[in-house]
């Protein structure tokens, strides 16, 4: 196949373009700079250059694609709503590219919203800021083989600058790795290469579910996490109020632990990678 990978050189995209290759499959890559570009074309991806917003950039790498594989997404915090509605806009555009042909499109979103130990067939509430998953839905409504990779929150391994980091930042900064109340809400985790196979295997396979989940690790306890964070940087692990997360509590204490059972079979996806806590047990993780 021939794909489109948005976000080629992100954290995922990049690694869900290393996987399409080595399967032999053609990546032609949305990159912002001329830097990032050539990287990409040493690599073997041809190489587009644009952002998110320049919407006719995007339909004209759709159109001469085979499958579409959305990864890109402005994680600017403090304009977190405006960045929601850009997505919202982007996949739309993607999909109207797609429209009257079997080509899928496969949008990224989280587990934020889902309950605990949801399945792939669960609905994230109404209420999430982020509508990646709504909008592939209203797409398919429409007659595009359009899906959802739903990652898990710490799509971890060396060089990961996602929710670990921050957890050990905050850690170095307070003196302390701390989580909230008893710290028995959940978080899952995957192996950032593990979750770039399943966009592999959902492509080759059709795209034949709404919605897949990239999550290994299914429910790792929050607490675990803080003290495996604490003992690598030789800190105290305590119970902490949210006015000491700031902005990231609702993260720290959400429970997003969810079932990939589904996507296991359906794909014959098994993990491969190291364990979340085993993974952030490194030292690379507390270097810098």
């Amino acid at each position: 196949m021939h794909v489109f990978v948005t976000g080629a050189t992100g954290w995922v995209g990049s690694a869900v373009v290393d996987e399409l290759i080595g399967a032999g499959h053609q990546v032609t890559g949305l990159v912002r700079s001329q830097d990032k570009a050539a990287a990409l074309a040493a690599s073997g991806v041809h190489a587009v250059l644009g952002t998110l917003a320049d919407i006719d950039v995007l339909q004209r790498a759709a159109e001469a694609a085979d499958a579409v594989v959305h990864t890109a997404f402005d994680h600017d915090f403090s304009r977190f709503a405006e960045n929601c509605e850009q997505d919202r806009r982007v996949i739309e555009a993607l999909g109207a590219s797609l429209q009257g042909s079997a080509r899928p499109l496969l949008v990224t979103s989280g587990l934020l919203g889902l309950p605990p130990g949801a399945h792939e067939t669960d609905l994230p509430n109404s209420g999430s800021p982020r509508k990646s998953e709504s909008a592939a839905r209203a797409l398919a409504e429409q007659g595009v083989r359009a899906a959802t990779v739903r990652l898990a929150p710490s799509v971890h391994g060396l060089g990961d600058h996602g929710f670990v980091p921050i957890l050990v930042r905050m850690a170095k900064q307070t003196g302390v790795s701390a989580y909230l109340g008893d710290g028995g809400n959940h978080w899952s985790g995957v192996y950032r290469h593990d979750a770039a196979r399943v966009y592999r295997l959902a492509l080759e396979s059709g795209v034949t579910s709404p919605v897949y989940h990239a999550v290994a690790d299914e429910a790792v306890a929050f607490k675990a996490i803080a003290e495996t964070i604490g003992k690598r940087l030789g800190l105290p692990v305590e119970s902490r109020d949210r006015e000491h997360f700031g902005w990231f509590a609702m993260m720290a204490g959400a429970d997003m632990s969810v079932s990939s059972a589904y996507t296991r079979e359906a794909l014959d996806w098994t993990p491969q990678g190291p364990s979340l806590l085993a993974d952030i047990d490194q030292p690379g993780y507390y270097a810098g």
